[in-house]
């Protein structure tokens, strides 16, 4: 009995690094991915393709946290002022949940609760806290653009991808 309590207890932690380890490595693949393209990653007009990644929690509930700390480590490090580095990653992390609860859908399905959740909370964030003088609605049409590329083509097709080709991640894991 002591040993298929400890064999449990094994498994248990092997499956909590896993998860630590998959949530570190998306963190680390937004913050990059946010750096490589940072001309285009910030401001009212922006295609950010870290925001590809939120297609992730389809596969691993660990992209949810890792997609919340990386986008707020990017818009830190990016220089963004607090209440962006807050908004914003939250917005994030409405759409990586978002995503998560249509895990069951096709792919497709799992990218529109991010570019929804961005293109309603972003558009404020660029237009009060830094002051933008472009029109609101102009604001939400450039970031609803960009997000429709970057979760919406780009995040579509990794999904699928990754759908088709079994993916990187364990398919044991429950979702």
């Amino acid at each position: 009995m002591s040993e298929n309590k400890n064999l449990t207890d094994r498994q248990k932690m092997k499956n909590k690094t896993l998860w630590i380890c998959q949530a570190a490595m998306i963190a680390a693949m937004y913050v990059a991915l946010t750096y490589v393209f940072q001309p285009i990653s910030f401001g009212a007009v922006q295609v950010r393709i870290a925001e590809a990644l939120t297609i992730l929690p389809i596969f691993t509930p660990a992209a949810i946290p890792g997609l919340f700390v990386g986008c707020f480590l990017g818009n830190l490090l990016g220089g963004g002022i607090m209440i962006d580095v807050i908004f914003g990653s939250l917005a994030t992390l409405i759409g990586a949940v978002g995503t998560w609860l249509l895990r069951k859908k096709h792919p497709v399905f799992g990218t529109i609760p991010p570019i929804i959740a961005n293109t309603l909370i972003v558009p404020f964030v660029i237009k009060f806290a830094y002051a933008d003088e472009m029109a609101l609605p102009l604001i939400m049409l450039m970031i609803l653009g960009g997000e429709v590329l970057s979760c919406g083509v780009l995040g579509g097709l990794l999904g699928i991808t990754l759908k088709k080709t079994k993916g990187i991640f364990n398919k044991n894991e429950k979702n």
